[in-house]
């Protein structure tokens, strides 16, 4: 097996606990940060390298033909963390569309590649995932929905970069009386 099969693999298995821990459905967004730098043991923004790019694409894509959920890309600081997705998740979810097109020195070379791989690509301004994945340290927080909740997977490195995850739940309002979770029927009266 490459470097490449097991940065595939790595992904995927991420996704899929992910998924399972934050209780994904079909239509879902999910947020995915890379820097191929950092996966390759290299500063962030330095070395980026689409074939580190195809290997992970490969993995989440994978669970995303199971699981159902939308994949979001973030681009890199240059194009002001904007996201990559595809037309009909910019219509669906009412995204503000931008204007660029993510190459590796502009974008990053995982929004780069993502763009290229996607049927009807596009850039959204910004969005609020149910769930995201970092690697390397590219700081997705700010495309999350409120509240996340931190999961630490199996896999807490793609080759030399750290991996975070999060999926989010709905706020907890009510105070003390409140009740949680789907009440008993009998407790509806």
């Amino acid at each position: 097996m490459s470097e490449f099969d097991a940065y595939a693999g790595q992904a995927e298995t991420v996704a899929r606990e992910l998924a399972s821990a934050g209780n994904l459905r079909a239509g879902q967004l999910v947020v995915i940060g890379v820097s191929t730098s950092e996966v390759l043991g290299r500063h962030i923004g330095t070395s980026g390298t689409e074939e580190v790019a195809a290997a992970l694409y490969t993995g989440l894509a994978r669970a995303q033909a199971d699981i159902g959920f939308h994949l979001a890309f973030q681009c890199c600081e240059h194009l002001n963390r904007a996201l990559v997705v595809e037309r009909a998740v910019l219509d669906a979810y009412g995204l503000d569309e931008v204007s660029a097109v993510p190459v590796a020195k502009a974008g990053g070379s995982m929004a780069a590649y993502a763009f290229r791989r996607m049927a009807d690509p596009c850039l959204a301004e910004t969005i609020q995932a149910h769930a995201g994945i970092d690697i390397g340290e590219t700081l997705i927080g700010m495309h999350l929905r409120r509240v996340a909740v931190p999961l630490r997977p199996s896999v807490r490195q793609i080759g030399a970069a750290r991996v975070t995850a999060a999926y989010t739940r709905p706020k907890l309002i009510g105070g003390e009386r409140a009740v949680y979770g789907r009440p008993d029927a009998d407790a509806c009266v």
